[in-house]
């Protein structure tokens, strides 16, 4: 699926693939970090009934940096792109760090609803230890973000360079300990790589986007989950090492029209392997509702 460039209001490029279903109704995705659109393009391609929308948040793939952004200042953009394809109502889906993103968008007056799949908590909330349960990898990487601009820099210029060139053969070992028996399973050498080609894409033209995501996800998100009134749909397994089950639970506990889907045995990557149909077609009963 060929990517498009859509150009901003403040000259910016945005970054964005989505189907040629002409439709005022919308399912809008959000990738992880690292990542970038095209995660979704088995996804997006597979939808027939509405318009599918994902995109590239700024500093991924060919995306513009927006230095300084939090998961708040994100709507815009979207709301733009939404604007372009003239939609009417859309539901928002989120992976892992595009969790929070998707969540962020029931602010969205023609919102009807969001999915997050092993999605990110909030930083900074007592009744949530952020960090728990996460692999090795993950406490070094926000442990050099909580230190600042320069530290979180100097992290991703050491290691950053080992995903930009990440082949699927390499993937689980370049994991480490944030992947466990579901995940290694799951990353079949197709998958291996879809997933390894998306990282390279995504870091093709620099670590901005992981770094700046890095900083959003060490403040507060910018909006108030308890404010939420659109459906929210929490998805979660419990052999995940990169968004610990605890994450979905804190925010099922904080968002109050939330629903939590807690599947045993599932990790981070497996999750979204095994459930995808049941996941679209959650997302299509929301738009339909």
């Amino acid at each position: 699926m060929a990517n498009s460039i859509f150009k901003l209001k403040d000259g910016r490029d945005y970054d964005y693939i989505a189907n040629n279903v002409e439709s005022k109704s919308a399912i809008l995705f959000h990738h992880g970090t690292p990542g970038d659109c095209t995660v979704w393009s088995s996804w997006v391609s597979g939808l027939s009934t509405v318009r599918a929308i994902a995109a590239s948040r700024p500093g991924y793939g060919l995306s513009s940096r927006r230095r300084g952004r939090n998961v708040a200042s994100d709507i815009d953009n979207n709301s733009e792109l939404l604007d372009h394809f003239g939609i009417e109502k859309f539901i928002s889906i989120g992976w892992s760090g595009g969790g929070p993103h998707a969540l962020n968008m029931t602010r969205h007056p023609k919102n009807f609803g969001a999915i997050t799949l092993a999605g990110v908590g909030e930083w900074g909330n007592d009744d949530l230890d952020f960090l728990a349960g996460m692999g090795p990898e993950n406490h070094e990487e926000f442990g050099a973000a909580l230190a600042g601009e320069t530290e979180i820099e100097n992290w991703m210029i050491k290691y950053s360079p080992a995903f930009k060139a990440v082949t699927g053969a390499d993937l689980i070992t370049s994991f480490g300990g944030l992947i466990g028996d579901a995940d290694k399973k799951a990353l079949t050498p197709a998958v291996a790589e879809e997933d390894a080609a998306c990282y390279r894409r995504a870091l093709s033209m620099g670590y901005y986007g992981w770094q700046d995501d890095d900083l959003a996800f060490v403040q507060s998100f910018g909006f108030e989950l308890s404010k939420i009134d659109k459906p929210v749909l929490v998805w979660q397994g419990d052999d995940d090492f990169m968004v610990p089950r605890e994450h979905s639970n804190w925010l099922a506990k904080h968002i109050p029209t939330a629903e939590l889907n807690f599947v045993p045995g599932h990790g981070h990557i497996s999750l979204v392997q095994s459930y995808r149909q049941e996941i679209i077609n959650q997302a299509l009963n929301l738009l339909n509702s």
